[in-house]
Order: structure tokens, then C-alpha cells, then sequence
């Protein structure tokens, strides 16, 4: 065996290996796509806070605010509460117009989201006290609710015995406004659809996308902790070192405005990712550890929270590059070596060429149509719950859709060596309303 056999067969290996890890995830997304997890209708009507941060989201927020006014819940049991973070407009002045909760908070050097949060449950602990809620919901101030959002998280938290954090379906405000915004609606389609509802179903542990869940006010009693730039990355990781499974309720749907333009979706995606590699660094001795701890309950959770935390893809993209710099070498190191014959192979055929460049290009090619084929499957199995989108929309989306996934390379490479990114604001001016939302609202069958 030579050397360039020796450096293709190593790497593959380790390539393998990478693939057998992930493996479950197309498990999960094959029940994702035909089970669901759906709970009985609960006796009680618990008594929630629901906390809404806002920076400069005058524009938004009030949408949220009616939407909750208006869903079919008991008002007197749901309890608003915006904390103006940041702002230089008139969010609080909004907000406070529908007879809200609100509270201001300005510290330029605590601009997080998560600051947010942490300061607003000292005020809530203050002024109302923690326990004296059944649950907290946690929100953005972009997010629009369906008319039943409140009533089917209650049906899961209760069913769960108010103790495990519960998160919802994650849909788009304007999904059809352009194909960028649509992308990003399929990202979040997809996580809920072939990840979480297929989690759901087999009773592991799922984990929150951003916002719209629900906790227990005994994780919140000693405040909010979580204040990094992906703070719900470090928040899923502790919840399963805790023990603390996070569920999913796939009939309690919330949505959320999408970015529209590369600038905003490069910035706001290279932030998540910067965030996702601090909490890898910070969390995954723990997770290794409790694969093996005796007491470990549910370990297929901590082991799928294990492989989430891992800069993937990032780390298949660098055995790719170690490969390709091992066989540019390969003259040197064996001198019968000819990097034509390893990188081109006997012929230009891209079917019958055995050459490296043409191995890659068919991996690429078979990738892209698998993932084609993903974003086709995805609108047909959420053809009641995604409207307003064209058919050619749903084309160019599905067409675009291997794409923004494939920069996520350079986005992961971007992430790594930037330092000090900081936080800003994602613009949100989107007018959707509870009432556009909900006339068309339907269930997916089983």
C-alpha cells in the first residue's frame, strides 16, 4: 500500500466515522417525517408569565402583544411582561399602550439578549416573585402566535408534570416575501419537522430554537443565567447535564420574521455559529463525561446533545483539507507519485474518472440532489402549514436550499477566527398580524 492509498484510506475512515455519529439524525428525521406526538386536552388552566425582550422593535412588538390578547386562552391567566432592553425608540411607549408589564433596562455593555432576560426576572422575582407562576413563556418581539398556542403547551407542560422545559413549532412570518427569508423558513421547517417532532416521538430530548418555550419557575428562581452570544446553545446543553429533558409540542405554533438580506443573514449566522463553538468549548468535557457516568438517565439524549455541540460541519470540511494537502505533498514523500494521475485519474469522464477532484464533484453533485430532494419532501409534508409561498418561490427555495447549507463552510471558518463580534440587532418591520396568520390554520395529519 502507498502512500497516497495510505492518507485516502485514513481519512475516509475518519470521515466514516463522523458519519457514524450522526447517523441517528436520519433516524429521527424518517419518524419525524411520518409520527407526531400530540397530548391530551388538560383539566386546568395554569397562570404563565410571558416574557417579551424588545430592542427597538416598536414596529413589532405590538403585533406580538395583540396576538396573545387575542389567543384562546383565559387572559386573566397569562401575564405580559416586555423589557425594553437598549432602546433608543418607542418600544416601551407601545408596548405600555396595550397595558403591559414593561421595563426598561439600558446598559450598552450587557447587550445580549440573554442580559435581557436575567434583568427582567429580577424584576419579576421583585414585583411578583417567581413561584407565584405556573410556567414562563420566552419570546421575541418579532414572534406572531396561533389562536391555539397557549392552550396546546398547556395540554404538554401539564402532561410532563410542569417540570420539563417544553418548546414549540417554529414557522415564518414571511416565508414567501423573498427566497433568502424563505431559506431561512425552511432552516426552521426542518429543525422542527425532521428533528424535533421525531425526538418527540421516541421520548429523547429535543432542544430549544431560539425562543417560544416554556420553563418551570424553579429554573428560573435563582434568575436567568444564560447571556452568551447563542445563549439557547448553552442553555440545551445544561438543561441535559442537569437531567432536564426539553420536550416538544408540534400543535403549538409560533412565528417569526425572517431576514431578507445576505448582509444581515451572513452577520446573524456567523454570530450563532461563534456562540455554538464557546458553548463546544465550554460544554463538551462535561457531555463526554456523562456518557459514562453511572447515573446518566437517558443517555441516547446526552449522547444527541454531544453530537449537536459539534463544529459539524466544519470538522468533515478540515479532514477534506488535511487530504487535499497530504496528497499535494505526495511527490515529495513518494517520488513515483504524479499528482495527475491522483487528482484527475485515467480520463476527464466525470462517471468513470477515478481522480480525487472527480470523486469530490460526484460527493457534491449526490449531495446537492439529496438535499434538493429534502426541500421538496419538506413542502409537500408542510404544505398546510407554509402559505403564502408561490410555486415558483417554492422552486428557487428548493433549488437554493443545498446552497445555504454549503456556505455554512465558510460561515463556520468566518466564526472560528473572529474575535469580539458582539451583538446587534436583526431589523424586524414585518406587518403579518394574528388575524393573516390564523385564517388559514390547519393540522397536519398523522
Amino acid at each position: 500500500m502507498g502512500y497516497t492509498d495510505i492518507v485516502i484510506l485514513v481519512t475516509n475512515i475518519l470521515s466514516a466515522f463522523i458519519g457514524l455519529l450522526t447517523a441517528h439524525f436520519f433516524v429521527i428525521a424518517i419518524i419525524g417525517l411520518f409520527r407526531r406526538k400530540t397530548f391530551p386536552e388538560a383539566k386546568e388552566k395554569l397562570k404563565y408569565g410571558l416574557i417579551i425582550p424588545a430592542r427597538n422593535e416598536e414596529a413589532v412588538v405590538g403585533g406580538l402583544i395583540e396576538s396573545i390578547q387575542k389567543n384562546n386562552y383565559p387572559q386573566d391567566k397569562l401575564h405580559i411582561f416586555v423589557i425594553a432592553h437598549n432602546c433608543t425608540d418607542k418600544t416601551a411607549e407601545v408596548a405600555r399602550s396595550y397595558g403591559v408589564n414593561v421595563y426598561e433596562y439600558n446598559n450598552p455593555e450587557e447587550n445580549t439578549m440573554g442580559y435581557a432576560f436575567r434583568y427582567l426576572f429580577t424584576c419579576i422575582e421583585r414585583d411578583f416573585g417567581t413561584k407565584n407562576f405556573d410556567g414562563f413563556f420566552l419570546f421575541n418581539a418579532d414572534n406572531i402566535l396561533d389562536q391555539n398556542y397557549f392552550s396546546k403547551m398547556n395540554d404538554a407542560f401539564q402532561y410532563y408534570d410542569r417540570k420539563c422545559v417544553v418548546t414549540s413549532y417554529r414557522n415564518s412570518k414571511n416565508f414567501g416575501t423573498s427566497i433568502l427569508s424563505g431559506l431561512y423558513g425552511m432552516y426552521f421547517t426542518v429543525g422542527c419537522s425532521l428533528e424535533s417532532r421525531g425526538r418527540a416521538f421516541l421520548g429523547s430530548s429535543t432542544r430549544v430554537q431560539g425562543t417560544g418555550y416554556v420553563v418551570s419557575p424553579e429554573l428560573v428562581k435563582n434568575g436567568w443565567k444564560y447571556v452568551t452570544l447563542a445563549e439557547d446553545w448553552e442553555f440545551n446543553a445544561d438543561q441535559i447535564l442537569l437531567g432536564n429533558n426539553i420536550r416538544y409540542c408540534d400543535d403549538a405554533i409560533f412565528y417569526d420574521e425572517q431576514p431578507t438580506k445576505m448582509r444581515i443573514m451572513w452577520r446573524q449566522r456567523v454570530r450563532w455559529k461563534r456562540g455554538h463553538f464557546l458553548v463546544f468549548r465550554s460544554r463538551i468535557k462535561e457531555l463526554i463525561k456523562s456518557l459514562f457516568a453511572k447515573d446518566t438517565k437517558n443517555r441516547f439524549s446526552h449522547y444527541d446533545m454531544t453530537v449537536n455541540c459539534l463544529p459539524i460541519p466544519l470538522v468533515p470540511f478540515l479532514i477534506f483539507l488535511i487530504q487535499m494537502i497530504l496528497l499535494l505533498i505526495a511527490p515529495l514523500v513518494s517520488p513515483g507519485a504524479s499528482l495527475q494521475q491522483i487528482f484527475i485519474g485515467d480520463s476527464c469522464n466525470l462517471l468513470t474518472s477515478s481522480g480525487m477532484l472527480f470523486t469530490q464533484l460526484r460527493f457534491l453533485i449526490g449531495a446537492y440532489l439529496v438535499l434538493l430532494l429534502n426541500a421538496v419532501v419538506i413542502f409537500i409534508r408542510e404544505r398546510k402549514r407554509i402559505h403564502d409561498v408561490s410555486f415558483l418561490h417554492k422552486v428557487l427555495i428548493s433549488l437554493c436550499w443545498p446552497l445555504f447549507l454549503f456556505i455554512q463552510i465558510p460561515i463556520d471558518v468566518h466564526a472560528f477566527f473572529a474575535r469580539n463580534l458582539g451583538w446587534k440587532p436583526i431589523p424586524h418591520s414585518d406587518k403579518t398580524s394574528f388575524d393573516s396568520v390564523n385564517t388559514q390554520k390547519e393540522t397536519p395529519s398523522e
